[in-house]
């Protein structure tokens, strides 16, 4: 089973027992967070996409950590006047563990799940120019009176 999630303006993929790292959200180590902007459930019985949410799909998890990732340099140098600035930046993060996965029976059964195949009458695009434009594009000095290495001289 997984999930797709929303939170800190980005999206994640999720499955129960997985960690992750998340932008900074309030609680400390041991507490349980509960998201409820879950946009995505799937299963082996099928996939549920919401519109824009999973209506009582909730995800689970635990907070592991409160962390900091890798400092990311910010130089900026304008050439030739003698200025530059340097600026380092760590961004604060929360390790998560995710808990469970509630869909709370709302998943799609296994027929309704799956994608329709390509009709097979949508014409394909040709990806080679036809021959006809080939034999017209390999004489390109031909109309300017020169031989066939370059135009004729002035």
């Amino acid at each position: 089973m997984f999930a797709v999630i929303r939170t800190g303006g980005k999206q994640y993929r999720v499955t129960p027992n997985a960690v992750l790292k998340v932008e900074k959200l309030p609680g400390d180590a041991g507490e349980t967070i509960t998201f409820s902007d879950v946009l995505a459930v799937g299963s082996d019985a099928g996939t549920t996409v919401g519109a824009p949410l999973v209506p009582g799909a909730t995800v689970t998890a635990t907070v592991i950590a409160q962390d900091r990732l890798e400092k990311i340099i910010i130089f900026k140098k304008r050439r030739r006047q003698n200025s530059r600035r340097k600026n380092g930046h760590r961004q604060h993060v929360t390790v998560l563990r995710v808990a469970g996965i509630s869909a709370d029976g709302h998943a799609m059964p296994e027929a309704a799940a799956k994608t329709p195949a390509a009709p097979a009458n949508v014409p394909v695009a040709d990806e080679a120019p036809a021959p006809d434009m080939l034999a017209e594009q390999s004489e390109p000095y031909a109309s300017s009176g020169g031989d066939e290495t370059g135009p004729a001289p002035l």
